[in-house]
């Protein structure tokens, strides 16, 4: 009881570390830029004390079961040697982690929004929440082919950064074609994607598998699948993005 309450303590620790230069700022601002007092500083307060609550939960739970369940199934599926299933649970894996992740949700619902307002598709309800869904299959798909090749390149020695300069390329090639209006829209998806379910499962992935295998480095071969998920969601939104343009 001792050992986790010390190891519940150190956690609640290290998040208040990590809150405590946004806190510093957000107050610097506040009463010297501003000078303007709180409003509702007791609900501002609780909620601080909610956001540390959450995200030191979140992290010891990455550090109890997400990192450890990922490094194990990597580690199992490259020991038996089935190049199909490693496969096939590599872009489950990357589809279903980014369909869960709540950055791409929000994402995708301001997108539908300033979509409709923008007449690029009808201001109904089921217009915007067929678009909504259609956004998140796109980037989960984009994201489940990352990892694929990802773990392709993890098992045949590919060069990463050859693959990250050809798949930059196809971005720009594809910004030039793709609609002004789903532009930035792509390059965000980039970023929501690695966010909190997908990093520590997408990490832990990669290490495993290079761990498993006799020829491969953890720290030059089982790092840039997140790379690889931050880069296809552009590539794939934008052509959505294009194909609903022209249906």
């Amino acid at each position: 009881m001792t050992k986790i309450l010390r190891t519940a303590w150190r956690h609640v620790v290290r998040s208040a570390r990590d809150l405590t230069p946004i806190i510093l700022v957000i107050a610097f601002f506040q009463y010297f830029i501003l000078q303007q007092p709180l409003d509702n500083a007791t609900e501002l307060l609780s909620g601080a004390i909610l956001v540390l609550i959450g995200l030191t939960l979140f992290v010891y739970g990455l550090e109890l079961a997400l990192f450890p369940i990922g490094e194990s199934l990597a580690y199992a599926l490259a020991r038996k040697g089935s190049v199909f299933w490693l496969l096939t649970f590599s872009f489950l894996l990357g589809f279903g982690t980014t369909v869960a992740e709540p950055a791409l949700t929000a994402v995708a619902n301001e997108a539908a929004k300033v979509a409709a307002a923008a007449g690029a598709i009808a201001d109904t309800d089921q217009a915007r929440s067929r678009y909504v869904m259609g956004l998140r299959i796109t980037v989960a798909l984009s994201v489940g082919t990352a990892l694929l090749i990802g773990v392709l390149r993890i098992l045949l020695g590919w060069s990463l950064p050859l693959l990250i300069i050809s798949g930059y390329v196809m971005v720009i090639a594809m910004t030039a074609v793709a609609p002004p209006e789903i532009v930035g829209i792509a390059y965000d998806s980039g970023g929501v994607t690695t966010s909190t379910v997908t990093v520590p499962l997408v990490a832990a992935l990669g290490v495993g598998m290079a761990s498993s295998l006799r020829d491969r480095n953890p720290m030059t071969d089982g790092f840039g699948l997140i790379a690889f998920a931050s880069l296809t969601p552009m590539v794939f939104v934008m052509a959505y993005g294009s194909i609903v343009k022209w249906i």
